[in-house]
């Protein structure tokens, strides 16, 4: 059988273990160290921001952090977008927090502003002002930024950015993770650039970047023995893994450019299939990654589902995916508040996340198509 075909595979680019090597040769071996302060310094300049950015253990850290240094305690509420990872919300849980998710809208798939205001004036009418807003830039897709920004400055909600997928992103030339108060970032072993895991946290200040790393660091005081007078966490990355960040910095926008051909690749296979519809931006303000290529299939036009072509590639060992099922859908998620109709579970019904690896050969592409075009057929 064909060796298979992976959704989205890590790609090392060949430089990560010069900055592994330095961290052994120099006995760095713990979470802080050259690389950590590199890795860092690499992403603020990559993101071309004022803002600070924090190494992490994970993106899920870095949305949970962001919430506390928001003030999201027990008995808060915080607006989330529904078409989503379990990611995104779990942390609101972390708090004691109650989750309100939001329905997507069909242009961007994101967050719909409309049903956004729409909550947190009903959230408000009962007494309960939302005290954060996670929003999500979905496979690489920025998301509504302006409507969005503008609903949480009017009401004066923290906007805490999931830019997870994002990374390169931009809306009319500003990159995804620097118009919130925070945002969070993710190197899991799928995302555009690997740190194996790991995240950061895009902090709007340096005393709040000093914050979030106090938090990530087990909240340790300033004292000779360990004395703490608050809840901390083990988030902080590690001098390894930020080397392995530090190596994949110098390859990221190739990754971009490569991810985005697999965009064009999809395009061509389906420009001529009535009912499947390629995800892509809605205007020249919107820069995706292109993190996934996606469709979203029209049974009655195409006259096929998205389990029947997701079936046909497993067959032959190529990898497809769902997209995310909405989290006001999930067991864990159903009982709370949810505002919006039917966009993201329609699209979780009829899309399809295909393999978009900037790693993907010449000959796996010739596969992808054959198969393809013979389930077509």
């Amino acid at each position: 059988m064909n060796s298979r075909i992976w959704l989205s595979s890590p790609h090392m680019g060949g430089n990560e273990l010069k900055y592994i090597q330095e961290a052994f040769d120099t006995n760095w071996i713990a979470p802080l160290g050259p690389n950590v302060t590199g890795f860092e310094n690499d992403l603020k300049q990559f993101l071309n921001t004022e803002k600070e950015v924090g190494a992490l253990a994970s993106g899920t850290a870095a949305i949970h952090l962001g919430l506390i240094l928001a003030g999201v305690k027990a008995d808060d509420e915080v607006i989330c977008q529904s078409m989503t990872f379990s990611a995104s919300a779990n942390p609101i849980l972390y708090q004691g927090a109650t989750p309100v998710f939001v329905d997507s809208e069909p242009d961007t798939w994101n967050m719909c502003p409309i049903h956004l205001e729409e909550a947190i004036k009903n959230r408000i009418a009962q007494g309960k002002k939302p005290k954060a807003i996670i929003l999500v830039h979905l496979y690489g897709m920025p998301a509504k930024i302006d409507e969005i920004v503008s609903i949480a400055n009017q009401y004066d909600i923290a906007l805490i950015e999931d830019a997870a997928e994002a990374l390169g992103s931009t809306y009319k030339g500003q990159n995804c993770g620097t118009f919130g108060e925070y945002a969070a970032l993710s190197f899991n072993g799928n995302k555009i650039i690997t740190t194996s895991g790991g995240g950061a946290i895009v902090c709007k200040d340096e005393a709040s970047k000093k914050k979030a790393v106090f938090l990530a660091t087990q909240a340790r005081d300033d004292a000779p023995h360990y004395q703490h007078s608050e809840i901390g966490y083990n988030y902080r990355m590690s001098n390894i893994v930020a080397g392995i960040g530090r190596g994949q910095m110098e390859v990221l926008e190739a990754h971009i450019a490569l991810r985005r051909e697999m965009n064009l690749f999809y395009k061509n296979i389906f420009k001529h299939v009535e009912g499947v519809t390629v995800f892509e931006e809605p205007t020249n303000d919107y820069f995706s990654n292109h993190w996934l290529s996606c469709i979203t299939i029209d049974e009655e036009k195409a006259n096929f589902t998205r389990e029947d072509l997701r079936l046909a590639l497993w067959e032959k060992n190529i990898e497809s995916r769902p997209l995310w099922k909405p989290m006001h859908l999930q067991p864990i998620f159903e009982k709370y508040p949810f505002y919006g109709t039917n966009v993201s579970e329609n699209l979780f019904n009829n899309g399809l996340c295909l393999p978009s690896g900037s790693n993907l050969t010449r000959q796996e592409k010739e596969r992808i198509t054959q198969v393809i075009a013979a389930f077509l057929a």
